[in-house]
């Protein structure tokens, strides 16, 4: 048996264990591999090079799986000899699983043949019957009056993305002589946006998967451009295609497309126009409480009257907080604020403000919630989660007059690619669902299809802004999930929210302390363009204990961070001129790797989400603050460990 195993031309080994030790090899092995002494060695310390080709991987599978595997024709690079010059070779080969008498694998015996020299004598045979069939072809296509007379381009193409043969609606067409069509790979025909996407189709055509009304684009010979639809197949080594030329419809979709998107932004702009409206409206009520209120003041301080100053500074400062909150709910509808995206339970969050939906929602309204027992974390704000929970409460609310009833249920929920296909911008996927269900007056298709537009409301002048569905949406979509509401005129409406699931547990955020802790002389470094802004939170530092530094933008600060001075925390807006916030902070790291940063910020171009901003040792705060949030934010991160 043993001198069998040794003049077997076929090679073999014996690998033991999960990690492939070998245990035996025969002379062929040896030879494949090139007499390595290997015996005692796992596959990947004996032979390193085939790393990353597959095969340990399938040695992996079948000592897991206990199914053999066979491998035809397949291509191995190793290093065969002492100088480290990699070959490639070609295998046929079994990776045989061998039990004990539990059935478990303990071993996996590997068994087959080095059919590189065969492959390479076999290919040579295919080229030289390629050039005889081309001939044939040649002859044949040469006779067929079709051929000569089709409006399609016609030919055959070789594995190498040659034409070999082509007809004369290639001259035609694209101005190309059958000589110079040859003489050029298809891949230089091509338009340069359309090279990679055929040279996947390609590839697959190659292996036997027809190219169905592929459309790209091939360079005519004055230079321009047309769109051509294929159809290929392959056979015998070639593929043969046919081209329709569909210029003329291509471009009239296009045509068609570009209509459809000056539509589309025009009713952009008339919504636009509807929102700045009211935006418009509210905020000159606004403005003029607080300007109004401001003025008063001045006028009292100038006539040593101090009776009403309090009462009409915070008359000024309640205005100022409606238009605080007005511009986040704006920045919610146009997914611009900054969110705190972590992984949250539902449950904890819908049970949380349980008690305060009860009291809005009053007496006459039954309040039912039916959290889901094994409900996974998502992915949300739970800050805006509560609020839209808070909104479409308010909207039950109204909707049920005369009483009725709430339920608001979670569940864990699958999104199918069927499912995703029929609504647009969702992706499937798990996603943790909220329902909120009442059983009011409902709404009929017309006003349901308008639910979601800024500033679109039914309820009064005066009692309602339009913008609260508008807002949720604009939530949920930031946060990368799915809104749905459906409803029945007198049967009540069910508003389903969708969040991504999270495979982390829920994350806990501590309370702000209230009163706000002083400094004791720590610096801290204020990057902000707005100079009011900038002076204010300096003055607010130094007010609380601290030492502060300040620079308009990062051309002024980066110096400051990479010099010497002492800097216990960098307060930087995220929008800066020149450089952003976010880098600005990686430039400093790049000297201070332990210095903390604080972001703040209205709003991003691109939509902030504070888990894709910070880092460890980062935290942010959304303007407008209160300076005594920003004096707590402050004295936290300070005192927090170092990262």
């Amino acid at each position: 048996m043993r001198e069998m195993f040794a003049r077997s031309p076929s090679f073999s080994a014996l690998l033991q264990g999960p990690e492939h030790r070998f245990a035996l090899t025969n002379p062929a092995y040896q030879k494949l591999i090139g007499h390595r002494n290997v015996i005692g060695m796992s596959v990947r310390e004996a032979v390193p090079e085939v790393e990353g080709q597959g095969f340990l991987e399938l040695l992996d599978n079948v000592f897991v799986s206990g199914e053999p595997f066979v491998g035809k024709d397949v291509k191995i690079v190793l290093q065969r000899s002492p100088d480290g010059v990699e070959e490639a070779r070609y295998l046929d080969f079994v990776y045989q699983p061998i039990k004990d008498e539990s059935g478990n694998v303990t071993s996996i015996f590997v068994e087959g043949l080095d059919i590189t020299e065969r492959r390479t004598t076999e290919q040579a045979l295919r080229e030289l019957n390629a050039d005889l069939e081309r001939r044939v072809i040649e002859r044949a296509q040469a006779r067929g009056r079709t051929w000569n007379l089709s409006p399609d381009l016609l030919g055959a193409l070789n594995s190498k993305g040659y034409f070999e043969t082509s007809n004369p609606a290639w001259q035609t067409i694209l101005g190309w002589s059958e000589d110079e069509v040859a003489s050029m790979s298809i891949f230089e025909l091509l338009h340069p946006d359309d090279v990679e996407h055929t040279r996947a189709g390609f590839e697959l055509t190659l292996v036997g998967q027809p190219a169905i009304r592929f459309v790209n684009r091939y360079r005519c010979k004055d230079g321009s451009h047309r769109y051509i639809s294929w159809v290929g197949i392959q056979e015998d080594g070639y593929v043969y295609c046919t081209g329709r030329d569909i210029t003329v419809e291509r471009e009239a979709e296009i045509e068609l497309s570009k209509a459809q998107d000056a539509l589309r932004q025009a009713q952009k702009m008339e919504a636009i126009g509807q929102l700045t409206g009211g935006i418009a409206h509210d905020f000159n009520n606004l403005l003029t409480g607080i300007i109004g209120s401001l003025d008063l003041v001045r006028r009292r301080m100038a006539a040593n009257n101090r009776s009403d100053i309090p009462r009409l500074m915070d008359a000024a400062s309640t205005a100022a907080l409606r238009a605080a909150a007005l511009t986040h709910r704006l920045l919610a509808f146009g997914r611009r604020q900054s969110l705190d995206t972590r992984p949250n339970d539902v449950n904890r969050i819908v049970i949380g403000i349980e008690d305060l939906l009860a009291r809005t929602l009053g007496e006459r309204i039954e309040l039912v919630c039916k959290p889901s027992g094994d409900l996974w974390t998502a992915f949300t704000d739970a800050n805006q989660l509560e609020s839209a929970l808070l909104n479409l409460a308010i909207n039950a609310r109204d909707a049920m007059p005369d009483g009725g009833r709430l339920t608001i249920e979670t569940a864990n929920v699958q999104l199918d690619k069927a499912y995703a296909a029929l609504h647009e911008d969702v992706q499937p996927g798990e996603y943790v669902n909220i329902s909120v269900s009442d059983t009011g007056i409902g709404m009929p298709p017309e006003v349901l299809e308008k639910a979601l537009d800024p500033f679109f409301t039914t309820k009064p002048v005066g009692e309602g802004t339009g913008l609260g569905l508008s807002v949720i949406y604009g939530f949920i979509k930031q946060s990368r999930g799915h809104l749905r509401i459906y409803s029945d005129v007198g049967r009540g409406t069910t508003v389903k929210l969708y969040f991504p699931r999270a495979l982390q547990n829920a994350v806990e955020i501590k309370p702000v302390a209230v009163e706000t802790p002083r400094g004791h002389g720590e610096t801290i470094l204020v990057v902000e363009d707005d100079a009011t802004v900038r002076s204010i939170i300096s003055d607010a530092l130094q007010d609380l204990g601290y030492s502060v530094l300040t620079a308009s933008d990062a051309r002024f600060a980066i110096p400051v961070l990479q010099s010497k001075a002492a800097i216990d925390l960098l307060i930087s807006d995220v929008i800066l001129p020149h450089v952003n916030g976010r880098k600005l902070a990686e430039i400093a790291r790049a000297s201070r790797p332990a210095l903390k940063v604080l972001f703040v910020s209205g709003y991003s171009e691109n939509a902030i989400v504070r888990a894709d901003l910070v880092d460890a040792g980062m935290d942010m705060l959304t303007k407008p603050f209160a300076l005594d949030t920003l004096g707590a934010k402050v004295h936290a991160m300070i005192k927090s460990p170092a990262r």
